[in-house]
């Protein structure tokens, strides 16, 4: 999907869809330990009670057996994963305040995809591997007929810190180098920022 850089001027970064051949891929990046294990990247797939009602081995056979995302690989080793699908197959989205607060725009838009996680490997994060990430699935979502591809990333200010664990949705940042705008600031922390695609 995105070809790895060779021009010199960084990291050689690739990414592809994931897939089920890539599966051991898709858990080495998530590691062996910590809320990436936990979640499997099932939270925006679930409502509460469903969410509830599941352990982490039925979250990761639910993955396994739906792998709706992109994988980046840094020189070869998959170091990174962005969860990426039709807004509509994320059914905790559909009541979510962040992604709806000012807006009257249609739920039920099939059309419309969103990323809603990034995961980056131990050892491989500051290396453009979430923002190598955002522009393949602008380019990936484009390829299936998308209008348009939204991201809800938390907004960090010019020297700011934080805290790994809040950084799953992104950074504004990330999706800004990526191509995304703003559409709306549901919080002060959080923004909805947006792609349109025709």
């Amino acid at each position: 999907m995105t070809p790895p850089r060779g021009d010199g001027a960084g990291p050689s970064i690739s990414v592809v869809a994931a897939d089920a051949e890539r599966w051991d891929d898709l858990q080495a990046v998530f590691g062996p330990r910590g809320e990436p294990v936990r979640c499997q990247c099932q939270y925006f797939k679930c409502d509460n009670a469903a969410w509830r009602g599941t352990g982490p081995q039925e979250r990761r056979e639910a993955l396994r057996a739906d792998p709706a995302g992109l994988l980046a690989y840094l020189d070869g080793e998959p170091v990174g994963w962005c969860a990426l699908d039709r807004r509509t197959a994320y059914p905790r989205l559909r009541t979510s305040r962040v992604v709806w607060s000012g807006r009257a725009e249609d739920r039920g838009d099939d059309e419309v995809w969103c990323v809603t996680c990034f995961v980056t490997r131990v050892g491989h994060r500051r290396r453009g591997v979430s923002h190598a990430l955002a522009r393949a699935a602008v380019e990936h979502a484009r390829a299936r007929g998308a209008s348009a591809v939204e991201g809800y990333p938390i907004v960090v200010g010019p020297g700011e810190r934080v805290a790994t664990g809040d950084l799953y949705v992104g950074t504004s940042g990330v999706f800004t180098a990526a191509g995304f705008t703003e559409v709306s600031r549901p919080t002060p922390r959080r923004a909805v920022m947006r792609v349109e695609l025709r």
